[in-house]
């Protein structure tokens, strides 16, 4: 979703979230809470997350010890979940293309500010543990400096005071839809980038709606625009992942024409959360038949609503029989575009035949044709 040209406000600051915007904070709560509630007897499976997320620390840790009818009280609650939390806090990643954001941004000179709902000092914790973040801000601010947190516009107002600019002046980016109500509420241009799988529908207040922070166009809201975009396609840091191929849903060859080497995701839970959703590119290897081109699927497939989400390679290569079980590598190198629904099977084929085009041609290129010698290939 997007505002048109002649509706859009030229940003000239940045004010941006920090839990599940710029860092996965998340997954770390999720696994402390799937470990604590145990002690009650009770089962966190993240159903819950969409009512925590925004939230400030006290808004939920009460919704999850009324919602879970837990025998302690709030604080109770807060004084238990809180060293936990802080002895994991260098756990917490950031999120794909954040450290890119902040460093684009603070390289041309845009003035930026952290405003989120947690306390000052709980971001500077978090913060810390993200070399030179600190130092790319011009203002930090936590709920606690303000009378109330979001969805408040109070936080994102302070911000802009800060900053001595006008609400009015600045990008928003957000997760959450108290995030996005409070910027909205404050006068600035809001993207939003949901956190959840599956929500977007519920952020339509946002001036546009993107999937991850690589999707993020500087220059819509009037900003310096990235320049790291090769051949249509962005390089990411490698990542590597393999295991027996699978036999996936039956679509493959059978609906869409495209024979995909499906891989178990029960091994690979973090990379599935890490990644956003999306069309990746890279190098395939097995060990019996040599080393590939290869674009893959990552995501809920959108047209088939999945109920996982999932990992779909595509091996650039007419082979002759299946290799079920045989041991697929992978590396992925870069990014092509964010998952997308489609109104046919038609314009969804095309579109993945033209996915094909852009990573065949980009794999030719120096910067990602030298990974197709990685040992991990053939190992």
């Amino acid at each position: 979703m997007s505002v048109s040209n002649s509706l859009k406000k030229l940003s000239s600051c940045v004010l941006i979230d920090l839990d599940g915007t710029l860092i996965n904070t998340d997954g770390v709560v999720g696994d402390i809470l799937r470990k604590y509630l145990c002690k009650y007897g009770k089962q966190w499976d993240g159903r819950e997350a969409l009512k925590i997320v925004g939230k400030t620390p006290l808004e939920a840790a009460t919704t999850i010890v009324e919602d879970y009818g837990l025998p302690c009280g709030v604080d109770e609650f807060n004084s238990e979940f809180y060293p936990l939390f802080s002895a994991q806090m260098d756990k917490i990643k950031s999120l794909p293309g954040a450290n890119r954001l902040i460093r684009h941004l603070k390289g041309h000179g845009v003035p930026m500010a952290l405003a989120s709902n947690s306390s000052r000092a709980n971001i500077e914790s978090k913060i810390s543990f993200h070399e030179g973040w600190k130092e790319c801000f011009s203002v930090i601010i936590g709920s606690d400096e303000v009378s109330k947190g979001k969805p408040s516009p109070d936080i994102f107002i302070e911000a802009a005071r800060k900053l001595n600019k006008d609400p009015g002046e600045c990008l928003v980016i957000e997760d959450s839809v108290p995030g996005v109500s409070a910027g909205k509420a404050a006068g600035a241009t809001v993207v939003a980038v949901p956190s959840l799988p599956k929500q977007t529908h519920l952020y339509t207040s946002a001036d546009e709606v993107i999937n991850s922070l690589l999707d993020l166009k500087p220059e819509k809201w009037g900003l310096p625009p990235f320049q790291d975009w090769i051949e249509n396609t962005l390089p990411i840091d490698p990542w590597r992942i393999g295991g027996p191929v699978i036999k996936g849903f039956g679509r493959g060859s059978k609906v869409l024409g495209i024979p995909t080497a499906n891989l178990s995701t029960k091994d690979y839970a973090e990379e599935l959360v890490e990644h956003p959703s999306g069309v990746y590119f890279g190098w395939a290897g097995l060990a019996t038949r040599g080393v590939f081109k290869m674009v893959m699927s990552i995501g809920w497939n959108p047209y088939f609503n999945n109920t996982e989400k999932t990992i779909e390679p595509w091996l650039l290569h007419d082979f002759t029989e299946d290799f079920y079980e045989e041991e697929l590598r992978l590396i992925i190198v870069g990014y092509i575009r964010p998952e997308a629904n489609f109104p046919s099977l038609e314009s969804l084929v095309a579109k993945i035949h033209e996915d094909r085009e852009v990573a065949e041609k980009a794999l030719d290129l120096p910067s990602y044709a030298k990974f197709k010698d990685d040992p991990y290939l053939t190992k």
